[in-house]
């Protein structure tokens, strides 16, 4: 595996894979990887030539920052992982090779709307960190791919229109949630739980799961009281709650009746853990 730590460096190796036409594909983190990613690097190689995987931990998602001080690094194990699953290139750039003007100083990229609702009311400013990073990256790399979790699914949203609107040249291919055996949803940010916490967390996605059952029995289009019950069920289980919603599949609305099309969207807390998750919910 090759570890690159600078842009030039980067170029050069670009232009070479272009020139003997290789298929790049691009799986974008910030580290601490985990079989969620082990999965994306696996079809990435169904796809390309050439996988790449850029670990960095992107200073201008964070509006908290003792959010990014927490953030778990694990390097040498990250690169373990990258060279048995056989990536090819491991972008690993400092801070200063991304931002070299400053991140206050920084140009940067906003997807209207998408990134201002949902996740983005509740963290403003954090779509725009990872909007302007991505787009950093595919000017970078130039993939032919990209990969990412639907666990991120309002991301998910936001990075495809701004592949769209961009007019980039890349297809942007996303993985279903990749869970733990309890139902947790896989993320670097587990590890931050407790053992408490460890064992509290899987009611997340149990509650997101009952909740699209009674939504899709419930003869009423009206869908206002379940999630009232199940924001309750949350708290009874010592979660903190910022969003748990049903939404338009695609526009992300906030939906007050059932359409055929919809998803949950939560976001909760436990203890010092911000934990995320969804369920899509479509009826015939």
């Amino acid at each position: 595996m090759n570890i690159i730590k600078n842009l030039k460096t980067l170029h050069a190796e670009i232009k070479f894979l272009k020139k003997i036409n290789k298929k790049i594909g691009l799986i974008p983190t910030m580290g601490n990887l985990h079989d969620g990613h082990i999965k994306l690097i696996l079809l990435a190689k169904k796809y390309s030539d050439i996988v790449i995987v850029s670990i960095f931990i992107n200073p201008m998602q964070f509006n908290n920052l003792l959010d990014l001080e927490k953030y778990p690094r694990s390097f040498d194990q990250d690169c373990m992982i990258l060279k048995n699953n056989k990536v090819d290139i491991l972008f690993f750039p400092t801070i200063n090779e991304i931002y070299p003007s400053g991140i206050e100083n920084q140009t940067f990229i906003t997807v209207p709307k998408l990134s201002n609702i949902v996740e983005g009311k509740a963290r403003p400013g954090h779509f725009q960190g990872v909007t302007t990073v991505i787009a950093k990256l595919f000017n970078v790399i130039q993939p032919n791919f990209s990969f990412f979790g639907e666990k991120d699914y309002q991301q998910l949203l936001i990075i495809k229109k701004l592949v769209k609107e961009l007019n980039y040249m890349i297809k942007i291919i996303s993985l279903p949630t990749i869970r733990s055996k309890n139902g947790l949803a896989l993320s670097s940010r587990n590890n931050n739980l407790n053992s408490q916490e460890i064992k509290t967390a899987p009611y997340l996605y149990l509650i997101i799961k009952k909740t699209a059952k009674q939504v899709i029995k419930e003869d009423s289009d009206i869908i206002i009281n379940i999630i009232n019950s199940s924001r309750t069920l949350l708290f009874k289980k010592g979660f903190s709650i910022d969003i748990f919603n049903i939404y338009d599949y695609q526009t992300l609305d906030v939906l007050f009746k059932k359409k055929k099309k919809m998803i949950i969207l939560a976001s909760v807390w436990l203890g010092q853990t911000r934990l995320i998750d969804n369920k899509k919910i479509f009826i015939d």
